[in-house]
């Protein structure tokens, strides 16, 4: 059952990651041509955040979760493949610095990168939230 729900699970976090990426490319192609930088990555931050509770919101059925705290086992399962993904993905293929791939985490640079981890790690329960799946205790 756990590895099913893993697979599951993985499954919607690569739609997030094609979300992402697509997000990356609107930011670069359309955002930063209409906005100030800081601008541009703040808004994107807040498209990403917004695509990454549409994906849940919708996904989240086909986990078939029971027990309300492995909605957040897989928000923070979510996190961990988008903070490994972020670092070596940032660092092998891209040849970013380390420094360099560690500047998403600053928000006074206008990054929301942190908030985009904070809201996908709760995604999970939010999706289920507002579908209604939460039994009241």
């Amino acid at each position: 059952m756990m590895s099913s729900l893993f697979l599951k699970a993985l499954g919607i976090w690569l739609i997030i990651v094609m979300a992402a990426m697509a997000n990356g490319l609107f930011r670069e192609k359309i955002l930063a041509s209409l906005f100030a930088a800081k601008v541009a990555l703040a808004l994107s931050g807040l498209l990403l955040s917004l695509l990454v509770l549409v994906v849940a919101f919708i996904f989240i059925p086909f986990l078939h979760i029971q027990q309300q705290g492995l909605y957040f086992a897989v928000g923070v399962l979510w996190v961990m493949l988008t903070l490994s993904f972020e670092c070596l993905f940032g660092h092998f293929v891209l040849g970013k610095s380390w420094q360099e791939i560690m500047r998403v985490f600053n928000l006074r640079n206008g990054d929301l990168f942190i908030v985009v981890l904070l809201l996908t790690a709760a995604a999970p329960w939010l999706a289920a939230k507002a579908r209604g799946f939460l039994l009241e205790p």
